[in-house]
């Protein structure tokens, strides 16, 4: 089946002469009339009656012109669809996104209030998921990026705070060197054998200090929530920290010494041929990403 003879057929019928059809679709008379004579080979039969005054449908013309007229309307709307997704951003939007990303509550609720027709689905995990495999239009990655053929735009970077409560440290005492946190009741985010295992960096100079935690969680809301009840000292993340160390219900510890900070980056498979949705949304996180919304204001 050659789609661009029915096309060629329904035109002559609703120009109703080869000339105009010829115009309308931007090609030679000639060929207008040999792709209907073509197609009325390959199905033996006559479909138009020619005369010098006029054309008109046989009953097989008649009969085929139906169906062709509806498949040519259907191709259309289907190009007048896709025209019309590729200037408003519409439709089903996909997102993958570690866990603890409490910072996205804001940035993805001004994007759909922005833009009423897309919907999101925002699927936070703690794997790397495939986003071609498992249909994703783009992910959230935090950390160093593996080697792979996405696109990948910088939202800045994570960083990591030792913070305990202030009742924690007047009971306890500061700690005055890293060493020091292995005799205060540490609590730590993460899992597996490794998580007890604190790395800490000031300038050039870098400690690696095991400690027994007190206790060791995955959640981060978890983690600050105990900190700031006063059960010990705490590695947390900058996003979930800042605004109870600006309240002053936390307390920055070893000011000097950080963890390595995290890199934070929003993944899709290409930039060709970008739909609305996904290239509004990537501008609209790099957007309100920048400054990264932890560090409004001042750093504790």
């Amino acid at each position: 089946m050659d789609l661009n003879e029915i096309l060629v057929f329904v035109r002559v019928v609703q120009t109703g002469s080869f000339t105009t059809a010829a115009t309308v679709l931007g090609m030679p008379k000639s060929t207008v009339s040999r792709k209907v004579s073509e197609l009325e080979e390959r199905l033996k039969s006559r479909l138009l009656q020619r005369t010098t005054r006029k054309l008109s449908l046989t009953d097989v013309g008649r009969t085929y012109y139906d169906y062709g007229a509806r498949i040519v309307a259907e191709i259309e709307d289907a190009e007048r669809a896709v025209s019309s997704l590729q200037e408003t951003p519409r439709g089903l939007l996909r997102v993958t996104a570690p866990v603890n990303v409490a910072f996205l509550g804001p940035i993805v609720s001004d994007f759909l209030q922005r833009y009423p027709e897309v919907r999101l689905e925002l699927f936070c995990t703690e794997r790397t998921v495939d986003l071609v495999e498992e249909r994703f239009d783009l992910g959230i990655r935090a950390g160093p990026l593996a080697d792979s053929t996405l696109i990948a735009r910088s939202l800045g970077n994570a960083r990591w705070f030792l913070v305990a409560a202030p009742a924690y440290l007047k009971r306890r005492g500061r700690p005055r060197s890293p060493e020091d946190l292995a005799a205060h009741d540490c609590m730590l985010f993460g899992s597996g054998p490794h998580a007890n295992v604190l790395r800490l960096e000031s300038g050039n100079r870098s400690a690696q200090i095991t400690v027994a935690p007190r206790m060791l969680v995955s959640d981060m809301d978890v983690l600050h929530a105990a900190t700031i009840a006063g059960l010990g000292i705490a590695l947390i993340a900058s996003s979930t920290s800042v605004e109870a160390l600006r309240a002053r219900r936390l307390e920055r510890v070893l000011r000097d010494w950080n963890a390595p900070i995290t890199p934070v980056h929003v993944v899709y498979p290409s930039t060709r041929f970008l739909s609305p949705k996904v290239k509004t949304f990537v501008d609209h996180l790099q957007e309100r990403m920048t400054p990264p919304p932890w560090e409004l204001g001042p750093i504790p």
